[in-house]
């Protein structure tokens, strides 16, 4: 499972923060008592053998009818009894099945469990089917979501009465956590394994996709068609899958196995350019484990509406719409959440399908994995910067989160189990891997792997197996590592002292960890640049305070710490401005040139820090390129004059079309007429991201210039585009463009239209056509109450308010948002 609306390059920092903010006020009330309860692993009395499956669905009710024949073993003792996870369905039959004969069986229903009676005792290993009449009403569910799953109902209907003009009719499957019992009675937890057989009656213009190897279709006398998908090897409930709708197909392989991949028509052109890494991705993770992919097929396919970013179903992986895009938008992607994303659920179908977490306690042995396997593509594809990109905006994004900090990596004690899908088994976990990775090297970091997956193969899998695959590969004991990594909470601070004696020639370097709690044991690698040689010391701090001495025959230009830049620590690293320069001129990582930046961007008139700046225009990586341009003061009249003819050359000629879209954005600010002819120049540019910083540009110098040329764009307008477009008609535009805002602000996803919401709400303050103010209000309350628990009401009251100041005489208005605002506290 792979979520992205928290952290989304897409999403709004106010809108993170008010996240942040709601999720410090829940755990703050949950914590106490979730530290008394204990989560055990699921007692298996009975355990599932194959699941078979025959649906059809009322799409007018939002139902399915559904028939299934469960087989089962109890698992340790003799048992007389099953208990199957049922929620909020209306029970026709419960038989069991004794050759051609039901016989009916005694059980009680409370909507959520079937408790069953089967009329004897069954012994270990002994072999029942039960048959189930049943109809599956999702709607009628009320099911809490979590921060990677925005809604637990299982099973969902899109636009089933085809009310949403231009909106495909689909149907789709959501499992994780426990919402496949929403639409089948099963044993749902993740401990549980079961073959599998998907019988689907569907209307005939539709296709259909589901777990394993489509073996049969059959025509009906009545427009309909029936499908049947069968999966021989056992996986868990909740990675069941099925979605119907008007996809279509292009097909791909991978050896003699079939890739496949459903995307709406309008973008089936474009399915290789979306989806035509995932062979290669398969070949790679295939070597690197040294374990062909498991299963019989892979299909990936694109619903609207989803409730989180992606989920890998087994063999047939389900993506939300954002990856349905052009080439042409494509163009301004460098390793895109997409491809990321596509990565991630590619790499579960080792880790979270092949093996399985055996509780929501473990949920590191799926989604750690799959957050590291985006780090491993990345680097595999695009170089070791873009990697070390990825992998310290994730380290980032963790730190950023105080309250993460306080949760263990594996985790017995929570308030719901959606509560641990989170920056700990996501961000955090990866980061402890590419530590793992580093302690252990390379060659035995993947035979660990590979002795952690055949060894639990198409079973379940928990951090102490890990940890004892890793033992086995390398002959180390790592205990340590996981209790403090993996049974431990928090992470280090650290704090970095630098001292030369020049009497004694010798260098001191002084660590101090600062954080609450136990003393982390880092083991690193310090190098010291000194007559212009390196030396690489490995050192291992172990207490609270450490101070390490290096002899050395002239003052060292630059100490670098953690040189290979592995450590997940919040640090205070006190160099000069000086050391930095050296640094970034001679240490090769992202990480050492990304933190002269930083350091730079506080020293701007400091002459290192200016050349710092000044070269970091030109680094080798688009991703430098593009800090040093977000950093850089233009207002510095003498740094200026050195920058923007660099700025310049990079608006016009940089290979990478979001730093020419940065560095048009640059020179906009400092509205310079002469500046007008490239601006102009960029408009025509086959970039939607250049495009947009041109407007933009073009807005602060000639706006009215810049709303004709915004008409002309709107037949093909897409993300920076579109932002571009909607906040030029919003600062300088009339009512006459509210129509382009409204429809647009319509069609697209959640992360777009949360962009969009400022400019949106200030357009409305301009237009007196009360429907037209209702429309607005009612469009972002909606995003405001489905996402309330996550923050999202308190974004949008923010900019209902600021309409509310731009309303004063328009009372019909004032009160339509007064009662907006009321629903969203």
């Amino acid at each position: 499972m792979k979520y992205i609306l928290r952290n989304s390059a897409y999403a709004c920092l106010v809108f993170v923060l008010a996240v942040n903010s709601v999720q410090a006020q829940q755990e703050k009330a949950t914590d106490v008592k979730a530290e008394k309860i204990y989560r055990a692993s699921p007692t298996k009395i009975n355990a599932l053998v194959h699941t078979k499956l025959d649906v059809k669905f009322d799409y007018a009710k939002r139902q399915l009818i559904g028939k299934e024949w469960v087989t089962l073993k109890p698992y340790a003792y003799a048992t007389d009894t099953l208990t199957l996870d049922a929620k909020g369905m209306d029970l026709k039959n419960v038989a069991l099945v004794n050759g051609k004969v039901l016989e009916k069986l005694k059980y009680t229903y409370d909507q959520e469990q079937i408790h069953i009676q089967l009329g004897k005792n069954y012994a270990p290993g002994q072999a029942y089917t039960i048959y189930i009449e049943y109809v599956a009403k999702p709607e009628e569910l009320k099911a809490k979501g979590s921060a990677a799953i925005t809604d637990a109902k299982g099973l969902y209907f899109i636009n089933p009465d085809s009310a949403v003009a231009n909106k495909p009719v689909q149907i789709w499957t959501q499992g994780e956590t426990e919402a496949s019992s929403a639409w089948f009675p099963t044993i749902d937890r993740t401990n549980q394994k079961t073959t599998s057989e998907i019988i689907m009656t569907v209307p005939s213009k539709y296709v259909t996709l589901s777990n394993g190897k489509l073996v049969t279709q059959v025509k009906n006398t009545n427009g309909t068609r029936t499908d049947t998908w069968k999966m021989d090897l056992p996986h868990a409930p909740y990675l069941f899958m099925m979605a119907v709708g008007d996809f279509k197909i292009t097909k791909d392989k991978w050896k003699d196995k079939e890739v496949s991949y459903y995307l709406e028509p309008a973008y089936a052109p474009y399915a290789k350019d979306i989806f035509g890494t995932t062979p290669e991705m398969i070949s790679f993770f295939s070597e690197k484990l040294n374990l062909d992919f498991p299963w019989n097929k892979y299909s990936q396919v694109v619903v609207r509406d989803y409730v989180s970013g992606a989920m890998e179903n087994t063999t047939a992986t389900l993506h939300g719409d954002y990856v349905q895009r052009t080439p042409k938008e494509m163009k301004d992607e460098y390793f895109s959440q997409a491809e990321s994303t596509i990565a991630h659920e590619l790499f579960h179908q080792w880790f979270g399908d092949y093996v399985t977490a055996e509780s929501w306690s473990n949920l590191t042995v799926n989604e750690s994995f799959a957050n590291y396997s985006e780090y491993l593509w990345s680097a595999h594809k695009y170089g070791k910067d873009v990697a070390d990109e990825h992998n310290y905006e994730d380290m980032a994004n963790y730190l950023g989160s105080k309250n993460d900090a306080l949760k263990s990596l594996v985790r017995f004690h929570y308030a719901d189990k959606e509560d641990v899908f989170d920056l700990v088994s996501y961000q955090k976990g990866g980061r402890i891997l590419h530590m793992l990775r580093n302690e252990v090297g390379d060659d035995v970091f993947f035979k660990g792997l590979n002795l952690y997956l055949k060894q639990n193969a198409f079973k379940t899998g928990e951090a102490h197996q890990l940890r004892l695959a890793m033992e086995e590969a390398s002959g180390k004991d790592l205990n340590w590592f996981f209790n403090q990594w993996y049974f431990n909470a928090g992470h280090p601070k650290l704090t970095i002292n630098y001292a030369w004696n020049e009497a004694a020639k010798t260098q001191t370097v002084t660590l101090k960890q600062t954080q609450e709690g136990s003393t982390f044991t880092l083991p690193m690698v310090i190098e010291i640049y000194a007559g212009g040689k390196k030396q690489r010391h490995v050192v291992t701090m172990e207490n609270a305070e450490q101070t390490f001495t290096f002899k050395s025959t002239v003052k060292p230009d630059l100490v670098n710490v953690d040189a290979e830049k592995v450590l997940l620590v919040d640090k205070t690293d006190n160099k000069s401005i000086k050391e930095y320069a050296f640094q970034y001129a001679n240490a090769p990582l992202y990480v050492d040139r990304l933190e002269s930046i930083q350091a730079a961007s506080k020293n701007q008139k400091d002459a290192d820090g200016a050349k710092i700046m000044l070269a970091a225009l030109n680094d080798k990586f688009h991703g430098l390129r593009l800090a040093s341009l977000e950093a850089l003061d233009l207002t510095n009249a003498e740094l200026a004059k050195t920058a923007l003819p660099v700025i310049q050359k990079l608006a016009v000629a940089d290979a990478n079309t979001l730093v020419k879209a940065k560095a048009i954005t640059a020179l906009a600010a400092t509205n310079n007429p002469a500046d007008l002819p490239l601006f102009k120049k960029a408009l025509e540019s086959d970039s939607y991201a250049v495009q947009g910083a041109a407007l933009m540009a073009l807005s602060l110098q000639q706006p009215q210039d810049a709303i004709a040329t915004a008409k002309s764009f709107e037949k093909d307008n897409r993300k920076a585009l579109t932002e571009a477009m909607v906040n030029v008609y919003s600062k300088y535009g009339t009512e006459n463009e509210l129509a382009f805002i409204t429809d647009k602000f319509g069609s697209l996803g959640t992360q777009e239209q949360i962009h969009l919401i400022p400019a949106y709400m200030n357009m409305l303050g301009k237009v007196n056509d009360l429907n037209a103010v209702k429309k607005g209000v009612d469009a972002v309350k909606a995003i405001g109450v489905k996402y309330k628990s996550y923050g999202a009401n308190t974004f949008v009251t923010n900019f209902l308010v600021k309409l509310k100041q731009q309303k004063q005489s328009d009372q019909a208005s004032l009160t339509y948002i007064d009662a907006a605002i009321t629903e969203l506290k």
